[in-house]
């Protein structure tokens, strides 16, 4: 069996990624790379996917505005979405991959995706952070 705890933190380091925290057990990576915009991302490495999650902020209104604006973002977002956590009061980005065939190509797509929405989309999420 594939160990695919070890082959995604390769992949990371291979990106050059802090891992800040690993738990091989329990299958969780925390990692940041802050000039790519994200900091305590929280992957999961549950076969047969792999999931991410980054916090992004608390909702502080329940604001339609914000909540519409979320939903037609998550059109132009090219791996992963915004989602809420149970409580409906974090939005967090979230992705999930096949890890059976997953490859440094792929993995670097999705963290490509969350770098580029937070750098075009920084300045709305400050805004709804304020609400």
């Amino acid at each position: 069996m594939q160990d695919y705890f070890q082959t995604v933190k390769n992949f990371l380091l291979e990106l050059d990624i802090d891992v800040t925290f690993e738990n091989p057990d329990e299958g969780i990576l925390v990692i940041q790379k802050e000039s790519y915009g994200f900091k305590n991302l929280i992957i999961g490495v549950m076969p047969p996917i792999l999931i991410m999650e980054q916090f992004i902020f608390r909702i502080n209104n329940n604001s339609e505005l914000i909540y519409k604006s979320l939903l037609q973002k998550n059109r132009d977002i090219i791996h992963g979405a915004f989602v809420l956590d149970d409580s409906g009061e974090k939005v967090i980005f979230r992705d999930t991959l096949q890890i059976e065939n997953i490859d440094l190509n792929e993995l670097e797509g999705s963290l490509n995706s969350l770098s580029l929405l937070m750098s075009e989309y920084s300045s709305k999420i400050i805004e709804f952070s304020k609400y």
